[in-house]
């Protein structure tokens, strides 16, 4: 079986050459990446992975770290597709990926740094662990390459990838006004998520733009499910029930603000208009279908892993912002279109 060593000697290279050539490292010329390929090629070379490591002092391998979002009876499509991104750019660059679940509890047993390096990785991704998890200011002083996922932490050695969520939110609420409501409920998510701070602000952004006032009783806050979801909008319902529309956080809470709506007799749209967050799937099959901000989960971890081969491999690590998208469908009404039909009908009546 040809090794490394035969490869070295037939292009009259060091084995080290050869390891950073088949490895796609820039400081190898393209004459000489070449030339080393068609040896390759013609030897019909299978590369150890093991024994590249210790030439290297690389594994190939990176950690995919989560936080408590995959455990039985948990539904996560957001984290779903953004799985199904890194891994096609990982498998693309002849990475592997090791799943690292972590909690609270764990994160203060062991550290971030020897987490990664018993289990012997090159870098990590690292998605949906809270604010005040011990792994967050642990990262913001590792040497250890990372990307973080929705989640502003910029360093020698990390950075991130993310929506403009901020614009997002704003996006989503300036449409409800155009459509003429007024009245906007939001439903936000836990207050230990940096996203929940942005579209807040994005909420309150376009309030301000269109001369609204902002009012604390308009805001109330879930945790990302549809059951924090319904709730939160039975009590935004109870406390103002004014509000002609309601923007929520994600997808998940939005679909359980509209199985709330149903269960205290509102109609959707007709009544109240409820828009998400996300552009999951199943904002498209529930019915209505779900009027929402999409984000480009696959992107966003495709991009997660490209950023993070980018850092290992030397490069400078920066904040990935991937662009969001206005998707309506019919769980949005005009309001004064609501409006004119019930006068038209109140008028028939008399």
């Amino acid at each position: 079986m040809p090794t490394i060593k035969d490869i070295a000697r037939l292009a009259g290279v060091s084995i080290t050459t050869v390891s950073r050539a088949l490895n796609g490292y820039p400081d190898v010329s393209e004459a000489t990446r070449q030339k080393i390929k068609k040896i390759a090629e013609e030897l019909n070379y299978t590369p150890n992975s093991i024994a590249r490591g210790l030439v290297m002092k690389k594994t190939n391998t990176v950690g995919l770290v989560v936080s408590e979002i995959i455990k039985p009876g948990v539904y996560h499509p957001f984290f779903l597709e953004i799985l199904a991104g890194i891994k096609a750019a990982l498998r693309r660059s002849g990475y592997d990926i090791i799943l690292f679940t972590v909690d609270h509890e764990s994160q203060g047993k062991v550290s971030y740094e020897r987490l990664c390096k018993e289990r012997k990785v090159d870098g990590t991704i690292v998605q949906g662990l809270k604010l005040s998890d011990p792994y967050i200011e642990q990262i913001k002083s590792t040497d250890i390459p990372t990307v973080m996922i929705d989640i502003p932490i910029l360093t020698e050695k990390v950075g991130y990838v993310s929506s403009d969520n901020v614009k997002g939110a704003f996006d989503a609420v300036n449409y409800l006004v155009q459509l003429g409501h007024r009245e906007i409920g939001f439903i936000n998510g836990h207050k230990d998520a940096a996203v929940s701070f942005e579209r807040l602000e994005g909420y309150r952004k376009a309030l301000e733009h269109n001369g609204i006032r902002y009012d604390d009783r308009y805001v109330v806050y879930g945790d990302y499910t549809q059951q924090s979801g319904a709730e939160a909008f039975k009590k935004l319902i109870l406390e103002v029930p004014g509000i002609t529309a309601v923007f929520c956080a994600s997808d998940l809470m939005a679909v359980g603000a509209l199985k709330a709506a149903y269960e205290i007799g509102k109609k959707v749209p007709e009544d109240i208009s409820i828009m998400g967050f996300d552009d999951i799937e199943l904002s498209t099959i529930i019915t209505p279908n779900l009027t929402t901000i999409r984000q480009e989960k696959y992107k966003m971890g495709y991009k997660a892993a490209e950023l993070l081969l980018s850092i290992i491999k030397g490069g400078k690590p920066r904040h990935e912002v991937i662009p969001h998208k206005l998707v309506i469908r019919q769980s949005t009404r005009h309001y004064l279109q609501v409006m004119r039909e019930d006068d038209c009908c109140t008028k028939a009546v008399e």
